[in-house]
Formats: structure tokens, C-alpha cells, sequence
């Protein structure tokens, strides 16, 4: 139910009823702006996207706080929400009350502070998910967070540091014995570190030259490491080249792992091999190969880059990889990926293999 009367001032005052019998009034200078009003919350209404206006004076910590306990997220989930809504400069703002000016300084300030672009980012889609909670919660009826404009990130073929095959086997050459089969998961088989050091006995098909990515580690701060499904759409099966397979069954016999979960790369402690220790062993590697901006995931960019340089399509690069989806390959190697010009000259160069007669007039042509 909704009413307009003209108060003895000369204001105009603008009523209506919730859907739950609670009374909403303004005052208005002007009769057709208080109909205007009534109009666009009995459109409200109707359309299902009505939100009380007092509903919004709930602060965004004070939000997060309750909606937080609701969310199923992983330990590094929860803790990078919980960074992401400390380091705003409104979280004490109510959600009624935070415009989109809020979001552009504290996106200007994370900016201004040095953080990546990738990671302001990160940090805008977390809180981005907190404004769609509370519309969903009816709360607030729009994300103040739209087109609020981030941070350009370089292009993934200037960001990404891919070794080359020499580099590669300088690495391979220098590791120790025991950490040299760890380091051809990442760079032959496409492993992250946390599924590299998962890997138990169980999961390598030697006969059949495949292993099954089945958990990863992670190791969230101040808490003992977590074994858990790997990362979503990670769990895959992957098929090693036959070296790799030979390595890894040398490295089971020397070091004497033994027992389906037995761990291929144990600590004294019986547990995964531990990243802080594998990285102080990298970070020696690099140093005494005088390698500089390499990182230990960036073999698994090297495997990647082997993948489709091999003529792989996306779907398989996909799968090889563990990405959750196509569109996951695409953003991160589709500089890697021939061209249609590229294409263009490989047709026109096997055209013209073929119109001459012999090797030699095709070698006098070029």
C-alpha cells in the first residue's frame, strides 16, 4: 500500500509497506517526485530486487564477519579474504553507504603501495564477492564496486619467465640426486610444487607410464601442513615420457620408499618434503648456475610451452595441466599458441616445398 499527502508546510509526503507490513516514508519539495519514488520501489518490489533501506547500515567488516562463517573455502582461501578486507580503507563504512569513489582510492592506494596488478586484483574480486553476498542477502541492492577501473597487468608474454631446454638440463645436472626427480615433475610432467611433493608411490603406474594427481600439500602459517584434493579441476591423470618414469623408479630403489602411501619425497618426520626447504635448494641452484629470475613453477610453464610448441590443441594443454577450464589455458598461454599468420607462411613454405622437383632447387630458392 502506498500514499502521497501534502503535509501543512506544503512538503509532499511519499508512504508505503514492505512486504513484511513495515511502514517507509520521504518528504518531497515536489508532488512528481514523490510519485517518481513510489514508482521505483513498487518497480522494485514487483521485480523481486527490493532492499530496505536500512538495511544497508551494517558495516562491511561486521558483514564479512557473519557471512565468512557461511563460506565453504579452503585455509589459504580464508585467510587471502581475510587480508583482502583488513587492507581496505572502508571497512568500517556501512554497505549502504560505500560508493564507488571508496572502492577507486583504496584501489589507487593498494597501486600506489607497490602491489602488483595481478594482485589488486586479487584483492578487488575478494571484496567484489562480499558486495554480491550482501545483494543476494538483500542488503544492498547494487555492487559499488562496478566498473571501478584496476590496474593493468603486463602481458603474459613479457610476465612469464620461460627457461629454455638448456637451462633446464643445467638445473636437472646440478640438483641433488634426491631433489632432481622432484624438479622433472615440475618441468616433464607439468606438477605444481604442492602436487610434486604429494606424490605417493601409489599414484605412479610404472608399467604404464602414468601418475594420478590425487592431493596436493599446503601449508597454511603457524599451522602443520594440510593434505588435500588438489586445486579445483586439478585431480587428472598424466602421462610421463619413459625417462621420467626411469628416474623415478631409480630414485624409489636408492632412497628405498617403499609402501603404496609411502611419500616419494619424505622428510625425517615421514612427512611431504617440506617447500621452504626445496626453495632454499633451489634458490642454490640458481645461484651457483647464475640464473637469475627463475622460479621453480616456471618449469611447469617449460612443460607447457613444450606441449604446444609439439602442436598440442587447447583441450589437451587443458587436461595436461590441470586447468579448471579451457578459457584458464587460453589467459595464460595463448602467446604461445601459433598464429594464423604463423600458419600462413608454414602452408605457403610446404607449397612451395612441394612445386620443386628435388631438395637441392628448394635449398637455392631460400
Amino acid at each position: 500500500m502506498a500514499s502521497i499527502q501534502k503535509r501543512p508546510e506544503g512538503q509532499w509526503r511519499a508512504r508505503y509497506r514492505d512486504e513484511n507490513g513495515k511502514e517507509h516514508a520521504r518528504h518531497f519539495a515536489r508532488k512528481i517526485d514523490a510519485q517518481k519514488w513510489l514508482d521505483e520501489v513498487t518497480a522494485s518490489i514487483v521485480t523481486g530486487s527490493y532492499v530496505d533501506p536500512r538495511a544497508g547500515r551494517v558495516t562491511l567488516q561486521s558483514f564479512f564477519d557473519e557471512w565468512s562463517t557461511r563460506q565453504i573455502w579452503t585455509h589459504g582461501t580464508a585467510r587471502a579474504m581475510v587480508l583482502s578486507v583488513k587492507c581496505t580503507t572502508f571497512a568500517d563504512v556501512e554497505l549502504g553507504k560505500i560508493l564507488p569513489s571508496h572502492i577507486e582510492t583504496w584501489v589507487k592506494k593498494l597501486d600506489s603501495d607497490g602491489l602488483a596488478a595481478n594482485t589488486v586484483r586479487t584483492r578487488f574480486n575478494n571484496v567484489r564477492s562480499i558486495f554480491r553476498g550482501a545483494i543476494r542477502d538483500r542488503l544492498i541492492s547494487s555492487d559499488p564496486s562496478l566498473n571501478v577501473r584496476l590496474p593493468r597487468a603486463r602481458k603474459a608474454e613479457h610476465a612469464m619467465r620461460i627457461p629454455t631446454p638448456e637451462e633446464v638440463g643445467r638445473i636437472m645436472a646440478a640438483a641433488d640426486p634426491w631433489l632432481r626427480p622432484l624438479i622433472g615433475l615440475c618441468a616433464f610432467a607439468g606438477l605444481r610444487l604442492g602436487e610434486a611433493s604429494a606424490v605417493q608411490l601409489g599414484d605412479i603406474d610404472f608399467l604404464r607410464r602414468t601418475l594420478q594427481v590425487a592431493r596436493q600439500v599446503q601449508r597454511p602459517i603457524g599451522l602443520p601442513p594440510e593434505i588435500r584434493a588438489p586445486k579445483y579441476g586439478s585431480e587428472r591423470l598424466v602421462h610421463l615420457p619413459e625417462a621420467l618414469v626411469t628416474m623415478l623408479a631409480k630414485h624409489v630403489e636408492h632412497f628405498g620408499v617403499g609402501g603404496e602411501s609411502q611419500w616419494i619425497f619424505p622428510r625425517s618426520d615421514n612427512l611431504p618434503a617440506h617447500a621452504n626447504t626445496i626453495s632454499e635448494w633451489w634458490r642454490a641452484i640458481m645461484k651457483a648456475e647464475d640464473l637469475v629470475g627463475l622460479r621453480l613453477h616456471d618449469c611447469r610453464h617449460f612443460y607447457a610451452s613444450g606441449l604446444i610448441a609439439s602442436g598440442c590443441d587447447v583441450v589437451t594443454v587443458q587436461r595436461a595441466m590441470g586447468h579448471a577450464t579451457a578459457s584458464t589455458t587460453l589467459n595464460t598461454y595463448s602467446h604461445l599458441w601459433p598464429t594464423a599468420e604463423d600458419r600462413t607462411r608454414q602452408a605457403a613454405q610446404a607449397l612451395m616445398k612441394q612445386a620443386f622437383l628435388t631438395d637441392e632447387e628448394f635449398q637455392r630458392a631460400n
